[in-house]
C-alpha cells in the first residue's frame, strides 16, 4: 500500500497551524492510484454481505459510490445538517470546540438490510460514530466501517469499538 501513500499529498499547517493535511484529491486524479484504493477498500466485501454503501459527506461519497459500484449495491448519503430534501433523521457529535450535526434520509436503509458505511478518513471517530448510530436507527445492520485512511493516533476506533472497522492506510 506504500503506492498509494506516494499519491496523496502532505499539507501541513492546513486548516490550521500544526496540522498535516492528508490530501486524497492527488489519489482521485490518478487513475491507477483510485482503482487501486476503491479495491483495497472493498477487498473485504467482495464475496458479498453489503446490500447498501452509506457515504459520509464528502469524500465518502466518491470512495462509498466506486465501492457500491464495484460491490453491486445501492448507495445512500449521509450529510451535514439542512443539505437532504426529504424527510431525515439527525445525529449530533461533538467536535473540539462544539457540536456538528448529520442527516440521512429515513428511507435511506430497511430494516434488516446490511450496511458497509464508508469515509476516507478516520481522525476521532465522532463523524462515524454517528453515522452508525443513525444506519442503526433505521434498522438496518452495520457490517462494516471502512476508511481509506487511519490516523491512528487520534483514537478514533475507540469511538467505534465493537464495530468492523477497516483502513487501507495508516498513518
Amino acid at each position: 500500500m506504500d503506492t498509494l501513500k506516494t499519491r496523496i499529498r502532505h499539507v501541513p499547517d492546513f486548516p490550521k497551524p500544526g496540522i498535516l493535511f492528508y490530501d486524497v484529491t492527488t489519489l482521485l486524479k490518478d487513475r491507477e492510484g483510485f482503482k487501486l484504493a476503491v479495491e483495497a477498500m472493498a477487498a473485504p466485501y467482495q464475496s458479498g454481505g453489503v446490500d447498501l454503501v452509506v457515504g459520509i459527506e464528502s469524500r465518502g461519497f466518491i470512495f462509498g459510490s466506486a465501492m457500491a459500484d464495484r460491490l453491486k449495491t445501492g448507495f445512500a448519503p449521509v450529510r451535514k445538517l439542512g443539505k437532504l430534501p426529504s424527510k431525515t433523521r439527525r445525529a449530533s457529535y461533538a467536535l473540539e470546540y462544539g457540536a456538528d450535526s448529520l442527516e440521512i434520509h429515513e428511507d435511506a436503509a430497511t430494516e434488516g438490510q446490511r450496511v458497509l458505511i464508508v469515509d476516507d478518513l478516520l481522525a476521532t471517530g465522532g463523524t462515524a460514530a454517528a453515522t452508525v448510530g443513525l444506519v442503526r436507527g433505521l434498522g438496518a445492520d452495520v457490517v462494516g466501517v471502512q476508511f481509506l485512511i487511519e490516523l491512528t493516533a487520534l483514537g478514533g476506533r475507540s469511538k467505534l469499538a465493537g464495530e468492523n472497522v477497516g483502513a487501507v492506510l495508516q498513518y
